[in-house]
């Protein structure tokens, strides 16, 4: 860069910005100047857009950083537009995901043929009878995705619609569904209202199908089944089943104190065969099955809501609590398999969280009250056994 657009772009930051010092970059360090130095006053985010404006015409886009207790700025090469995407294959996708939903919500009369072929057909005909459970997970599903789209709109961070996941001959039917942000959040609080809509929008639809699925449910005695399961508990299940039929349940045969309680919510075990349980309903199956969703999606790590949410408010202080994350999922693991593949795909995944153009740029007071309400939340939803099977 020559010497009169070094110091065209330096008069630029001036306005924003105490430069103390002045370092050349290039394309291959990925930035074309850094000045070190300090902001100008503390309503940083109105200073960024300030300096992202007035940078635009030179197709340059600025990057705020804090680095050795110092505000840092960077002055780099504009983003290239998104692609544009093909909304054929969201739409593809969500069809394939409404019969795969269905045929996990069919309900099967008479005996099933011993031979898998016989097996899809009983299922396939029986296929549109899963249409509640389809109905109700599926408006779960797309609450909470549409969350995070509509926030992305908002703050005009560039976002695709919704690619659902179709996972045939699983008790969901679907592995859920996923947007993927084509862009760079402005700042952490951008990042953050992204993070938390998905989460508080499809909770907004999961609670009430929860409450009228439970209101449909009957109770039974819990007995051996092979191949069957039992859902498991969240502290939010147990209190709604607790608000429907007025009891703790799964109820043992015989009374049982709080270490029992423990135990059990826990590990998943011992299964009180003999005791009572709801018989659960499909349309609450469908809410249980919400609530499962969104306490994955708040785990507290990577590009996961969670992972959003507490970046957003601690900064690069969460990465040091990573090891911790996955260690604990995977003692979880002694009690329920699945752990051990979800700190896997952590462990692959989850290490690198989304930066935000703006590092500098602080949660305002309501927004870190929503980040704890957030993390209750969480405590909440979580299920430590989400699935205990019913084999003697």
């Amino acid at each position: 860069m020559s010497f009169p657009e070094t110091e065209v772009l330096t008069n630029l930051v001036a306005r924003v910005f105490r430069i103390d010092d002045i370092t050349s970059g290039d394309q291959q360090r990925g930035f074309t100047l850094r000045y070190r130095g300090q902001l100008l006053n503390e309503d940083t985010a109105s200073l960024y857009d300030q300096l992202s404006d007035s940078l635009a015409p030179y197709h340059l886009t600025p990057l705020f950083r804090v680095e050795e207790g110092r505000h840092v700025v960077y002055i780099a090469p504009k983003l290239p537009e998104p692609p544009k995407d093909k909304i054929s294959t969201n739409i593809i996708l969500f069809v394939l995901t409404i019969f795969s939903v269905m045929l996990a919500g069919a309900h099967v009369e008479g005996p099933v043929p011993a031979d898998l072929l016989g097996q899809l057909a009983l299922m396939a005909k029986n296929i549109f009878s899963g249409w509640q459970f389809a109905l109700s997970l599926l408006s779960i599903l797309l609450a909470h995705e549409l969350g995070h789209y509509f926030m992305s709109r908002h703050h005009k961070t560039p976002a695709t619609l919704p690619y659902f996941i179709p996972f045939p001959l699983s008790p969901l039917g679907t592995m859920g569904a996923a947007i993927l942000m084509r862009g760079v959040p402005k700042n952490k609080r951008i990042l953050f209202d992204i993070g938390v809509a998905g989460p508080l929008a499809g909770l907004i639809v999961a609670i009430p199908v929860l409450f009228l699925g439970l209101s449909l449910s009957t109770t039974s005695i819990i007995e051996p089944t092979p191949n069957g399961f039992i859902e498991g508990n969240s502290l939010l299940y147990l209190f709604a089943k607790f608000i429907v039929f007025g009891k703790m349940l799964p109820a043992p045969v015989e009374p049982q104190g709080i270490l029992y309680w423990l135990q059990y919510f826990f590990t998943g075990r011992p299964v009180p065969f003999g005791g009572l349980d709801v018989f659960i309903h499909p349309v609450a199956f469908a809410g249980w099955a919400g609530i499962l969703v969104t306490a994955l999606n708040l785990l507290p790590a990577g590009t996961l809501d969670g992972g959003h949410v507490v970046y957003s408010m601690f900064g690069e202080k969460v990465k040091k609590t990573f090891p911790y994350l996955v260690g604990l999922l995977a003692v979880l693991g002694l009690a329920w398999s699945g752990w051990w593949i979800w700190a896997a795909l952590l462990f692959w995944l989850g290490r690198v969280n989304a930066e935000p153009l703006d590092q500098i740029t602080v949660l305002d007071p309501t927004r870190r009250w929503v980040g704890f309400l957030m993390i209750v939340i969480f405590v909440l939803v979580f299920m430590p056994v989400p699935f205990m099977t019913l084999a003697q």
